[in-house]
């Protein structure tokens, strides 16, 4: 990676135009949901943007739509002309674009200024007020319900989330009224190490991402070191209970928050009522009563606490908070329910329910699967899981073989690779024979929706963070044939 000069920099950290010769952005793996964001907002600045991924998705097809040039062949034939200019061309990229990638390499060999997409992202935010979202689970249902609940109000804020709200259709929210930002903090490859918070929420520091870090013990001291970067006058709101030593500067306010009365901000009186969640709310010195949630998955309960504990600290008044968490509607692949439709005379003629989630962790896929059964107790409940990455699968196997069992079925696909390698001896098949359900199967991906379609099923629930999207979207949009 080539380093910025200072006044380059500048242009990348504000996002707006300056003197220097920048006009173009280049993005290496585009289609990437925080890519995707960082381009749209530097399309909204004036920049000529334009990207490359590996493949076609609906997202790179909206960035198309939206005027942002996507091409699909690692080749310097593919790049548009005007983006080979160096002077006045700057790179981002993602570590899931490998560094042999032929156009990455021409853009090394050519003297372009490249950066890492966390350095951009930390650039355009530090001139802001970041409230920020880390943890290994529920950052993205939580900084996109946070935005949700400021954008909607009297405060207003900018979001760079790392999901697409099913709200606003988009990951990025822009405001002129407003110095806030809503930032997911992805802790891959230290990325949130290069946020400046003013606030932020951590929800969980279980391990993950130990191709990184390399254990439990090293992961957690990522996390303690990132909140040490929270601003003089802000706050850290951290889920009671964690095994985290949170490194504060001075003036720094630590609140905690979760389901325990115990905890500064909390939720109780937790009621199902159909498809809706009611309960109350406490903050430090007031409570409201009765607010309802419309995405009823219980462990959405402890993100709205953190989302309204920010809210709340930064002045949402409660008649907003109450509006904004009504009016909230979830993020596309966490935990959206759809009824799969079919003709008669089918195996399937009733349908099925299918849940898609982009749980690729065992204490997430735990969550989305008691979730589900706690929705649907009396039905038969088919996982379709997708494992994310070799080194994931390799170091945690037992945990999700544990957690894939408690599914009536479990369908594996082939492992998705992403930026990584194979390894030799970690494959679905090995971690579908450590699985104790009865009824298990691995099948490619192109031919999983047939045999989903094979025989009458109740619950099907497709998971991972891969390429399974498409799979959903083929079962939501298919119309079977007699």
């Amino acid at each position: 990676m080539l380093d910025m000069n200072e006044e380059n920099s500048s242009i990348i950290e504000s996002g707006n135009r300056r003197s220097d010769a920048t006009t173009h952005i280049y993005f290496l793996g585009i289609g990437g949901i925080g890519m995707s964001a960082l381009a749209r907002f530097y399309k909204s600045k004036g920049y000529m943007v334009a990207g490359y991924d590996r493949t076609e998705s609906p997202l790179t097809k909206q960035l198309e739509k939206e005027g942002i040039i996507v091409t699909y062949e690692d080749a310097i034939s593919a790049i548009p002309e005007a983006f080979l200019d160096a002077v006045h061309t700057k790179i981002v990229r993602t570590p899931a674009v490998p560094t042999d990638s032929t156009i990455y390499q021409y853009f090394v060999e050519h003297k372009f200024n490249i950066h890492k997409r966390s350095e951009v992202l930390g650039f355009a935010t530090k001139p802001m007020q970041a409230l920020c979202v880390a943890g290994t689970h529920g950052k993205t249902t939580t900084s996109t319900m946070l935005a949700h609940l400021l954008y909607q109000s009297e405060v207003s804020c900018s979001a760079f989330l790392g999901g697409i709200s099913n709200n606003y259709g988009t990951n990025l929210l822009l405001s002129s009224e407003s110095d806030y930002v809503v930032v997911e903090a992805d802790e891959y490859d230290r990325s949130f190490h290069q946020l400046t918070p003013y606030m932020s929420v951590v929800t969980s520091v279980d391990a993950d991402h130990l191709d990184i870090y390399g254990d439990a013990l090293h992961y957690r001291e990522g996390f303690e070191h990132y909140t040490s970067l929270i601003k003089k006058g802000g706050a850290l709101v951290m889920k009671k209970g964690i095994e985290m030593l949170p490194q504060l500067q001075e003036g720094v306010r630590l609140y905690t928050y979760g389901l325990d009365s115990s905890a500064d901000f909390y939720a109780d009186n937790i009621r199902f009522e159909g498809l809706a969640i009611h309960f109350d709310f406490h903050t430090p010195s007031a409570s409201l009563v009765d607010l309802t949630l419309n995405t009823p998955i219980y462990f959405n309960v402890e993100n709205s606490v953190a989302a309204m504990a920010v809210a709340w600290l930064v002045g949402v008044s409660d008649e907003a908070l109450r509006l904004g968490l009504a009016s909230y509607k979830g993020v596309w692949r966490r935990f959206n329910i759809t009824n799969i439709r079919t003709t008669e005379n089918h195996p399937n003629s009733n349908g099925f329910i299918h849940i898609d989630d982009y749980a690729h962790h065992p204490a997430e896929l735990e969550a989305s699967i008691n979730a589900a059964r706690h929705l649907f107790p009396n039905k038969q409940i088919t996982g379709v899981f997708q494992p994310h990455l070799y080194t994931r699968t390799r170091d945690f196997a037992d945990d999700f073989a544990r957690v894939l069992s408690m599914l009536d079925e479990v369908i594996l696909l082939p492992i998705y690779p992403a930026r990584e390698k194979p390894i030799e001896g970690v494959t679905s098949g090995m971690l579908l024979s450590r699985i104790t359900a009865d009824k298990k199967a691995l099948v490619v991906k192109e031919e999983v929706v047939e045999y989903l379609f094979n025989e009458p099923r109740e619950v099907v629930m497709t998971l991972g963070a891969g390429d399974i999207d498409r799979i959903a979207t083929q079962l939501q949009t298919l119309k079977v044939n007699t």
